[in-house]
């Protein structure tokens, strides 16, 4: 089973960041504007659009408030098994590191996976600048 790892580090609070990852229906418009173009909900479900045109639904497994972290999963056609979490872990005043943790399968499927969650890292870092100095 192939894992992609990303920590992430964000000019931004735990609790910003933790309130944009959380709000489940809104990754288009408060976490990866730009690389998720759509984002609506069904149900326990997003559907989601990516700027490159494919479009996923994923399903909300859990939302843990008091850990700060987002677990969630797809199952489709071409992926027998993906399941990824996102922690958000307070750093500093201002500042966090987002943990975004991919298991899935086929394996052949990681490279895809992993350049794709390069460009939604590229994002963040736009939904979260630092702060002007």
């Amino acid at each position: 089973m192939a894992s992609i790892h990303n920590d992430i580090p964000l000019n931004a609070s735990a609790r910003d960041v933790w309130n944009a990852v959380r709000d489940f229906g809104a990754l288009h418009q408060r976490l990866v504007p730009g690389f998720v173009t759509a984002c609506t909900l069904d149900g326990d479900a997003r559907i989601v659009t990516f700027a490159n045109g494919s479009v996923a639904r994923e399903l909300l497994v859990d939302c843990d408030d008091a850990r700060q972290r987002l677990v969630y999963a797809i199952n489709n056609e071409r992926l027998t098994h993906y399941s990824a979490s996102v922690q958000v872990i307070a750093e500093s005043d201002g500042k966090c590191r987002l943990v975004w943790i991919i298991d899935m399968l086929p394996n052949e499927l990681a490279p895809y996976v992993q350049a794709q969650t390069e460009d939604a890292v590229i994002a963040m870092h736009k939904a979260f600048p630092p702060a002007a100095a």
